[in-house]
């Protein structure tokens, strides 16, 4: 029994010490000062090489996912850029702002600027591919997601119905539908072709992120109103699972590319959490930025996760 209990001890120890080791990081910094809204965007590129990063320094900067050095610098916008992704075959940049209201397509090796898409009657909250890279899909603050032709620049949908603004628009992973969340407390799922409404999910207040898991099976909702994150069945809406840890506004959430996880950023403690999703336990807290972080995702791997925070600085994070 005394053998039981002391490797019980040692086990529960262990486990404390894994919970609580400080993962190991490289900041990427460079950007310059922006107070109060700094490094707004970060992520990988489809080969896990490099890192873009979108700053309210009217740049976004490609990076190395090594060794952290700055590559390349995208400039033309003449304000903030909100979100900069690549395309699926990494060739591609598209880039959003605030205050010039396009979005611009850039060649992602000499970081020339392609292209520039306008169409929006107000500010542009984000951008996404498709995952064939065929399709580029914008969201806006008046009301509408849009469907372009990511060779040619053509808008080829507008997808209208909501009565607030669009926060958010991405592709599911086969690319036949489109998730938008808004302001006005409605998430909606569209049929990518046709442009129509097929469902509405259950409202929440405040819902700024909603993605599909790479497996197509569930969606991650984030809240800056109720400071959850919420798992939902795909196919049906149904609420799977509520992710509450009470640590302030949830500005960003994403899934693992195995889909078994998720890391949530906090805005009151300036922290991401890991989470299981099958169980909905928290794995680990990632903690060190002096801001809000803003935007997160996983490397191509799994292995590593970036953040973008207000305290105008980015990080990878090396989870093993």
């Amino acid at each position: 029994m005394k053998h039981f209990l002391c490797s019980a001890f040692v086990f529960l120890f262990f486990v404390s010490c894994l919970q609580a080791e400080t993962a190991k990081f490289i900041e990427l910094k460079g950007h310059t000062p922006t107070p109060p809204l700094g490094v707004s965007f970060a992520e990988f590129s489809p080969d896990g090489k490099r890192i873009i990063t979108a700053s309210f320094d009217k740049t976004a900067r490609i990076w190395d996912a090594v060794s952290g050095k700055e590559l390349k610098r995208l400039e033309g916008h003449t304000g903030g850029v909100v979100v900069a992704t690549f395309s699926p075959d990494g060739k591609k940049i598209a880039t959003t702002s605030y205050a010039d209201r396009t979005v611009r397509i850039w060649d992602a090796e000499s970081g020339k600027e392609l292209r520039k898409l306008q169409g929006h009657e107000g500010v542009v909250r984000t951008v996404a591919f498709s995952f064939d890279g065929k399709k580029i899909v914008t969201a806006g603050i008046d009301k509408t997601a849009r469907i372009w032709d990511a060779t040619s620049g053509r808008e080829l949908k507008k997808l209208e119905g909501h009565t607030g603004g669009v926060m958010a628009a991405t592709f599911s992973p086969d690319g036949r539908k489109i998730i938008t969340p808004s302001m006005d407390k409605t998430v909606r799922i569209w049929d990518a072709e046709s442009g129509k409404e097929l469902r509405q999910l259950e409202s929440q207040n405040g819902v700024q992120v909603a993605i599909f898991s790479p497996d197509g099976k569930k969606i991650v909702t984030a809240s800056n109103r109720d400071k959850t994150a919420r798992i939902l069945d795909a196919e049906s809406g149904k609420e799977l699972r509520k992710l509450e840890e009470q640590k302030g506004d949830v500005i960003s959430a994403a899934f693992s590319p195995d889909s078994k996880i998720i890391v949530v950023a906090y805005s009151e403690d300036k922290t991401a959490r890991i989470w299981d999703v099958e169980s909905g336990k928290e794995l680990r807290t990632l903690e060190g930025h002096t801001g809000a972080i803003q935007s997160i995702a996983f490397s191509p791997d799994g292995k590593k996760i970036v953040t973008a925070s207000r305290d105008n600085t980015a990080r990878i994070w090396i989870l093993e």
